[in-house]
């Protein structure tokens, strides 16, 4: 599936390729130089763990470079009075009588310890274009689905949230 990214997104995404290129490359390069002129490499855990460091400069720098490459570009942009990227959205949810404070982000920037959930999230495609006082359908699968009920909506978010590492 396409990873849906804002444009700040894949601007993020492009300075950490540039960075893990330009920077963390050459550093992961000379660590590795270093390491393997101690000599005997079988036993050498400092070159191993060089070499390891280094292959996972290259992977993420793959990883991101197909992620620009397969991603769709979604707008950030919503009306004052419905939820939309960025926004923080205070809902009921009806089953147990609980509130709770969600912020729409793209899945890149998810993080449910910090209840940043993903447009692409089923909170988060139910809760995208409504406004206060919506009630709102969350399908998990075609045998389950739960309401909730759109309490607020703050337009002050912000997209100052790092993207996922591995």
């Amino acid at each position: 599936m396409r990873e849906q990214l804002t444009r700040k997104d894949v601007e993020k995404i492009e300075q950490e390729i540039e960075y893990r290129k330009l920077v963390v490359r050459k550093e992961a390069i000379e660590a590795v130089k270093e390491a393997r002129a101690q000599g005997d490499l079988s036993e050498n855990f400092e070159y191993y763990a060089a070499k390891k460091h280094k292959n996972q400069n290259e992977s993420r720098i793959r990883y991101l470079e197909r992620m620009l490459k397969t991603a769709s570009i979604v707008s950030d942009d919503s009306k004052a009075d419905e939820v939309g990227m960025d926004d923080i959205v205070e809902v009921l949810f009806e089953e147990d009588n609980e509130i709770e404070k969600y912020k729409l982000v793209t899945s890149i920037r998810g993080n449910s310890m910090e209840n940043r959930i993903s447009i692409e999230s089923p909170i988060g495609k139910a809760l995208r274009g409504h406004r206060v006082g919506d009630r709102v359908e969350v399908k998990v699968n075609d045998g389950y689905s739960y309401y909730l009920v759109i309490k607020s909506i703050d337009k002050t978010g912000s997209e100052d949230e790092e993207i996922r590492g591995f």
